[in-house]
């Protein structure tokens, strides 16, 4: 056998007893979800995407406050910034954009609402409905031609959700039990 057989046969052996003691000793550690951060530098708006469905606040990192729906959102797969909200965003739920409702959802994980909300002559309408800041909301099915955007044509708040602009969306909402 050449030198370089013996080396890469030495190599595989020794790789093959690392992994084994892995496998047998190593403590299984939770998987910390990716994070992205995004800026809005000078007052400006920005955008950055992700691969998720929904984004959360992981930590804020200016003196702005960075509130949903105002000085930043979500939607088709990126994050907006707005009006100096910097932070550290990363997936809501931790489940990517391909997971369901299986693993990356906390104990707990409740039960989703649909809830059909829409801007009639361009005015701003409430759709009542009881949300808590720990419940998602989220777009399933836009209706109108108008462009729905959150912090822009729609958004929502303890007391249900908005929509302005001529919007006209079905919404998901995700509760936390």
């Amino acid at each position: 056998m050449s030198a370089i057989g013996k080396f890469l046969a030495s190599t595989a052996a020794t790789l093959a007893m690392g992994v084994a003691g892995l496998t047998a000793t190593a403590p299984v550690h939770a998987q910390q979800a990716p994070q992205v951060y995004c800026a809005s530098n000078d007052n400006r708006f920005a955008r950055c995407q992700v691969p998720w469905r929904d984004a959360a606040l992981m930590q804020q990192m200016s003196k702005t406050r960075c509130i949903r729906g105002q000085t930043w959102g979500f939607d088709r797969n990126s994050i907006w910034v707005d009006k100096g909200c910097r932070g550290q965003f990363g997936p809501a739920f931790g489940g990517p954009s391909y997971g369901g409702p299986g693993p990356g959802r906390p104990p707990g994980w409740g039960a989703t609402q649909q809830l059909r909300c829409e801007s009639r002559g361009g005015n701003r309408q409430l759709c009542r409905v009881n949300l808590d800041r720990n419940d998602s909301v989220r777009i399933v099915n836009r209706l109108s031609g108008a462009d729905c955007r959150e912090g822009r044509s729609w958004g929502w708040n303890r007391d249900g959700i908005w929509v302005d602009q001529g919007c006209r969306a079905d919404f998901v909402i995700e509760r936390l039990r």
